[in-house]
């Protein structure tokens, strides 16, 4: 059986290289590549892939969000995030999205197959030490879309640009923020984000 995976990177030449990298396997197929987040649910959808392997820091959608999106969407497709960051709150955060495998990009190459492999057939892939450090690190008290609203508040974008993005009204942005602000105990938007920032979370 060949498994069908959807590919989610937004940088061409990494993208490029994985690709290449997965279709060397006679068993792997990509089926599709995209370069944002809100790409990924409307592909996924498309093509039907049995893996989605998905960067975690992307534009549009975060990967996290689009893997949880995914699950929810689509249950028979299984989700492996790829980043660079190794940090214990970023692993904390996908084992809370359930996602099935978090790898990170600087593995072993042929690690990479084997990972989406393990995943196909139910197999949860992350980095022991990883997941151990994870399940030390503080509960992160924010929702995921208040994560996102936050990591994109942090970018510098107006209330706005941010309601634009995220297709949502200005005052319910106002509101999720005002929230996230209580939450943490944070003076304010600016304070919220380094607190967020120092425990991992972004």
């Amino acid at each position: 059986m060949v498994i069908k995976v959807l590919l989610a990177e937004d940088m061409h030449m990494v993208r490029g290289a994985l690709v290449a990298l997965l279709n060397l396997e006679s068993d792997i197929e990509v089926v599709a590549q995209v370069a944002a987040g809100d790409q990924i649910l409307p592909t996924a959808k498309s093509v039907r892939p049995d893996v989605a392997v998905i960067d975690i820091d992307l534009p549009g959608k975060d990967g996290l969000t689009a893997a949880m999106e995914i699950r929810e969407s689509l249950p028979g497709c299984h989700t492996l995030i790829l980043t660079s960051l190794g940090r214990p709150g970023t692993v904390r955060r996908a084992l809370d999205a359930k996602v099935n495998g978090f790898l990170l990009k600087d593995a072993p190459s042929g690690k990479l197959a084997d990972a989406v492999r393990s995943v196909m057939i139910g197999r949860r892939v992350i980095d022991s030490e990883l997941a151990l450090a994870a399940w030390e690190t503080d509960d992160c008290p924010l929702t995921t879309r208040e994560i996102e609203i936050l990591r994109v508040t942090a970018r510098g974008r107006t209330v706005a640009d941010i309601a634009a993005e995220l297709f949502l009204s200005p005052g319910t942005v106002r509101n999720y923020l005002a929230a996230i602000v209580t939450k943490l105990n944070a003076r304010n938007r600016v304070h919220a984000i380094r607190i967020a920032t120092d425990a991992e979370w972004l």
